[in-house]
């Protein structure tokens, strides 16, 4: 079973790697025609509203209400029940999704005020903004149901496609800034039609492939006289995500946070967050929400068959996993933080002093790395249990120092100040996650955890010395071409994971082992 993780894991990995590759191939064409001016502001903003709701209804709290539920039908209910199943749940989602949306392209001038009231200062801004959002904001309704789609195909044992889906939003990204863009006086409109374009794309992709699993039905809002189980299921969705909304949430409610009070700062503070958070979660998506993903329907169904030893060891494997790659990935994206900021954005209209201070907000972000990654793994801990109010708590009490530590360092350290407040409230929830976890029992950590850090530590440190000798000259990297940038940022890149994980070898660590974990007997 842990083999098969492995590479359920992998294929997500795979898949999400690329789409992170054409998302950074997307930011460099923002980064040439935006830069970090009014523009980049502008369009971040707008498409932060659709993208906040779509991270709480899909990703976020529906499929963590969804997917326990339609893996516990799948494996005690009849195809029947499960089709009857699917039909009320998507057309109930659908409806309220529609709501929603009306609501959102209705309340588009409140919106942008609540989560940008800076903008307040320059009618202008404000007014394109507001015109922005309202294009974008349906975006919401196509990805939802996207999101719906793949947490079914997940739960078929089917990553792939649901994976490399995000490619086509980064696709039509891409074509809007390059071809759509000259044809508007107003590039974040163009980009907002793109938006618009890539959620029809991605729906549309996904259903031949529902269509091969025998999971396409017809949606419906009402439930026949045989659809009993089908319609308490339903319910059961919509009351887990309810709670859900705000435990999931607490990263993109912290993003808000950081957008409102960047708002008030000088142009370009909410690009420089955006970008270095980009960077920041490329490690984040490529693994943790992979690993996250994959061990969702896995534990989901350990829990459904009360084999309770087996879940423990699945969460233990996957905390492993989580250490493994990221301490290494934080100290790389600190000592590459300038290096990796000046290879990918400073093009076109991107200025020096962007590059500086997207670094500063980068070295802050990267400080919370594993405590983000490893809340998306001990959240599933939760939600594979169907115990979505839980996270609620603890999520609330990250959001709180959260915004304390913002408020209280954003007129001091500015825009980096907003960053290194996300750190705190990561590594808060993960604590909080984490001791509750150990409090219920439901953490089976095996023996070895001391040495595994200190291995891990140590070879975090061989690797960290490569880079701090060999990483070169500030100026360099200014001055280089985009050719030279890209080969010597590659080859550190490279040479840095060969040393670290050839340290791991030499002080006793196999990946083979790493690969197996125990089932559990109970």
């Amino acid at each position: 079973m842990t083999e098969k993780i492995i590479r359920s894991t992998s294929t997500v990995g795979g898949m999400t790697l690329i789409s992170r590759i054409s998302g950074l191939v997307r930011d460099v064409a923002f980064a040439n025609l935006l830069g970090d001016k009014a523009a980049a502001d502008i369009f971040l903003v707008a498409f932060r509203l659709p993208n906040f709701f779509r991270r709480l209804s899909a990703e976020g709290a529906f499929s963590a209400a969804f997917v326990p539920v339609f893996t516990e039908f799948r494996e005690t209910r009849s195809m029947d029940d499960n089709r009857a199943f699917l039909a009320l749940t998507s057309g109930r989602f659908a409806l309220a999704l529609a709501l929603i949306c009306g609501l959102g392209v209705w309340m588009a001038p409140w919106l942008v005020t609540a989560i940008a009231p800076g903008f307040l200062q320059d009618p202008d801004k404000f007014e394109l903004t507001v015109e922005t959002a309202r294009i974008a904001f349906p975006y919401l309704f196509f990805v939802s149901l996207v999101a719906m789609s793949a947490g079914m195909l997940n739960t078929c044992g089917r990553f792939a496609v649901p994976a490399a889906t995000p490619v086509l939003l980064n696709l039509c990204l891409i074509v809007a800034a390059i071809w759509l863009a000259p044809y508007f006086a107003d590039a974040p409109v163009a980009l907002a039609i793109g938006v618009i374009a890539a959620g029809v794309l991605q729906l549309g992709v996904q259903l031949p492939f529902l269509a091969r699993e025998g999971l396409m039905t017809r949606p419906r809002l009402r439930a026949g006289s045989n659809d009993q189980l089908a319609d308490q299921g339903s319910k059961k969705v919509f009351k887990l995500m309810v709670p859900a909304l705000f435990g999931v949430s607490v990263a993109q409610i912290n993003v808000l946070v950081n957008t409102l009070l960047a708002s008030f700062m000088v142009t370009g503070s909410i690009s420089w967050l955006y970008y270095s958070d980009r960077l920041m979660e490329f490690p984040v998506g490529v693994f943790g929400i992979a690993l996250a993903t994959v061990i969702l329907p896995n534990l989901s169904k350990k829990h459904t068959l009360k084999s309770s030893d087996a879940f423990g060891s699945t969460l233990d494997w996957a905390c492993r996993w989580v250490f493994l790659v990221c301490i290494p990935a934080t100290a790389g994206l600190i000592l590459l933080a300038e290096a990796m900021i000046v290879t990918i954005y400073f093009h076109g209209d991107f200025s020096e002093l962007g590059v500086r201070m997207s670094t500063n907000s980068l070295i802050a972000f990267s400080l919370g790395l594993t405590a983000i990654v490893l809340v998306k793994v001990l959240a599933t801990g939760f939600f594979a249990r169907q115990d979505t109010r839980t996270p609620v708590r603890i999520g609330a009490i990250a959001v709180a120092v959260n915004i304390v530590v913002s408020l209280l360092l954003f007129r001091t350290m500015h825009h980096v100040g907003l960053a290194f407040a996300t750190s705190v409230a990561a590594v808060v929830n993960a604590v909080l996650l984490y001791s509750k976890l150990a409090e219920s029992g439901v953490v089976h950590f095996r023996e070895g955890w001391f040495r595994f850090l200190l291995k891990v530590g140590l070879a975090t440190g061989a690797m960290c010395a490569f880079l701090f000798s060999f990483r070169g000259e500030t100026i360099d990297w200014y001055i280089g071409s985009v050719f030279w940038r890209v080969g010597v940022l590659s080859a550190l890149i490279l040479i840095a994971a060969l040393i670290y994980f050839v340290t791991l070898y030499l002080l006793g660590i196999r990946f083979r082992e790493l690969m197996q974990a125990p089932e559990g007997n109970r």
